[in-house]
C-alpha cells in the first residue's frame, strides 16, 4: 500500500453511499460506517508517523552518543 493511497474498503463504502438518496436511512447508516473507517485509517497513519518519528529521534541520539565517544578516544593529552 502506498503512503497516500485510499484503502479499498473506504472506496467501496463511498461507491455504495453514492447509490443512496441523501437523507435516506441507508445513506445515514453508510455515512456513519464510512466515518468510522476514515477515522480508523487516519489514526493508523498517525500512529505509524509517530513511530517513525520516535525511531528517527533514537537514531539521532545514538549517532550523537557515538560521536561523543569517538571524540573522547581521539583526544590527545598535552605534551609539556
Amino acid at each position: 500500500m502506498e503512503n497516500n493511497s485510499i484503502p479499498a474498503d473506504i472506496i467501496k463504502i463511498q461507491k455504495k453511499l453514492a447509490t443512496f438518496e441523501k437523507g435516506s436511512r441507508n445513506y445515514n447508516k453508510y455515512s456513519k460506517i464510512l466515518a468510522k473507517h476514515v477515522k480508523k485509517h487516519n489514526m493508523k497513519k498517525r500512529v505509524i508517523s509517530h513511530i517513525k518519528t520516535i525511531e528517527n529521534i533514537q537514531k539521532i541520539a545514538q549517532n550523537s552518543e557515538d560521536e561523543k565517544i569517538l571524540k573522547k578516544k581521539t583526544k590527545k593529552p598535552y605534551n609539556l
